[in-house]
């Protein structure tokens, strides 16, 4: 590992602010005027560190190497990545040269992302946790990766997972890299199946973070890890070179530690791609301003927000993680927001969700074998049959033969479009709850109890213990920090919305960060680490 020396250079704050309102138009929440701490630094406070001369992105990425040394690889062995970045500084110190020639890129330039091991890197392995796929290299970026690399973001690694092709003896594992610990608490998990990338976050191993949902990996690593995440309108972020089982509702997405992350990541990787066509739906229906733009302090005044009773179904609920909810939801209307209590559909939702199951169970073997499709010559397997099939030693998910076997017409088997019907009404109902009371929001706990504790891989049915109304319409939905339990766990509120509705979420969210007290600290098992904290 390289050195952390580097040379520094001094210029005004005052012309990085001029260049920041002149230049981007954002609204940047700004730490105080001359310190730095790299555990609780946003993006912007990243930016304005770097214009002012006293830290480059390799002095940047050097740190996040030691805490990945210290805590990940060492320590209480968090164990959130597969693989870490060889070229990193390099990387780096490429980017460092331009921003003196030219000046930065935009927000982004000269940060870390860590990336979940289902989003193909052309330098890296992609391997979604899978044995069989160890050391294998795609053939080029994902269409996101590609995004955040242009604009100036160095991709510090891939991160471990519930493996996505296997069935490991243990929960929430892959057969490529075990567990993940959790760092709020070393006994439990940090969600499904981005749990890498909540745990390398929360550890502070890196800036932003990308990673991906069928059901709920997004918003699960987001409540188990205290951060913020967000699994966006099902359309608006492509799934190009992203292993996925869900063709009709898989989303990849941001996860960070602030809402400014997350929406400066969002405006990066958002958007139309003409190599994944259900991005289309996008078109006409994004802002004309930045995510960012949409920021306020202020967010919860004048806010009209539902409390969805039906969320209270998804048991089991622990007494501890119903507290912190009542605290939570008690935040929105003492901030100025206009709340109705009580909402429900007039059905058992649960029921509804149990019988009405994510579509993805009829396309993932088709899903599987049109990500192999993107691949090269090189790429060692052709189809899902010799990806999934034949690998001793590797526990192979229940029914994946038979599914393999007898994969359903998409194009007419009854079945299928009854659960795309389901999915249609679903999502309609939601729609007209809140048109009914017009509301810009739905907000409920994410789910009633701490995260799982790592042990014996539990049967499906533990799926039902964590409200799928967003994957299922594929509305948008942002998860805040709710706080922690007594023992230190943290737990997350989930605001569900309209349609395209990123902004508004983002406002909201924006807004109960700036008022909610507590809701967020570093792991008691990675604390700070010397030379990550200074004063310019």
């Amino acid at each position: 590992m390289s050195s952390l020396g580097s040379i520094f250079r001094r210029h005004t704050r005052a012309a990085f602010l001029a260049l920041v309102i002149g230049q981007w138009s954002l609204v940047i929440p700004q730490a105080s005027a001359a310190d730095f701490n790299l555990t609780t630094a946003t993006a912007a406070d990243i930016q304005a560190a770097m214009s002012s001369g006293v830290l480059t992105s390799e002095k940047l990425v050097q740190l996040y190497l030691a805490r990945i040394d210290a805590y990940d690889q060492k320590g209480p062995t968090i164990k959130s990545f597969l693989y870490v970045n060889p070229n990193a500084i390099a990387e780096a110190r490429a980017l460092d040269a331009e921003r003196k020639t030219k000046g930065p890129r935009g927000p982004l330039h000269g940060t870390v992302a860590v990336v979940k091991d289902v989003f193909d890197t052309f330098d890296m392995p992609t391997t979604g946790g899978y044995l069989p796929l160890k050391g294998v290299k795609p053939s080029k970026d994902a269409f996101i990766v590609k995004k955040l690399r242009e604009a100036g973001v160095v991709i510090l690694g891939k991160n471990n997972q519930s493996d996505w092709y296997a069935a490991p003896e243990t929960v929430a594992a892959s057969t490529m890299g075990g567990n993940t610990l959790n760092p709020y608490d070393l006994k439990r998990t940090p969600g499904w199946s981005s749990s890498g990338t909540s745990a390398a976050l929360a550890s502070v191993m890196g800036t932003i973070g990308l990673g991906s949902e069928t059901g709920f990996s997004i918003r699960t690593p987001t409540s188990d890890g205290n951060l913020y995440g967000l699994a966006s309108t099902s359309g608006l972020i492509s799934r190009d070179g992203q292993m996925w089982s869900y063709v009709t509702g898989e989303r990849g997405g941001p996860m960070a530690r602030s809402v400014y992350d997350l929406a400066a990541t969002l405006d990066v990787i958002a958007g139309f791609d003409s190599f994944d066509l259900w991005t289309a739906q996008s078109l006409g229906q994004m802002p004309e301003k930045s995510y960012t733009s949409f920021i306020d302090k202020n967010g919860l005044r004048g806010a009209r927000v539902g409390i969805l009773k039906d969320a209270w179904e998804f048991g089991p609920s622990e007494p501890e993680v119903l507290e912190l909810t009542q605290k939570a939801l008690a935040v929105f209307p003492a901030n100025g927001a206009k709340v109705v209590d009580g909402l429900t559909f007039g059905f058992s939702l649960k029921s509804y969700l149990v019988s009405n199951s994510l579509p993805s169970r009829f396309e993932r073997i088709t899903a599987v074998d049109l990500y192999l499709a993107r691949q090269g010559p090189e790429y060692p397997y052709k189809n899902s049959s010799e990806l999934m099939l034949g690998h001793e030693g590797v526990p192979m998910r229940p029914g994946v033969k038979a599914a393999i076997a007898n994969a359903p017409d998409l194009n007419r088997d009854p079945e299928y479009r009854a659960t795309l019907e389901g999915k249609a009404a679903l999502r309609a109902a939601a729609i007209a709850l809140m048109d009914k009371y017009q509301l810009d929001a739905l907000i409920y706990p994410h789910r009633l109890r701490r995260p799982m504790l790592i042990g014996p891989r539990p049967s499906e049915t533990v799926y039902s213990d964590t409200i799928q109304l967003s994957p299922l319409t594929g509305l948008p939905a942002l998860v805040v920090p709710m706080g922690f339990t007594p023992d230190g766990n943290p737990v997350g509120l989930e605001i569900l919305g309209r349609p395209w509705s990123e902004p508004t979420l983002i406002k909201i969210a924006s807004g109960y960060e700036a008022v909610a007290k507590g809701v967020r600290k570093l792991p008691p098992t990675t604390p700070a680490l010397p030379g990550e904290s200074f004063s310019y």
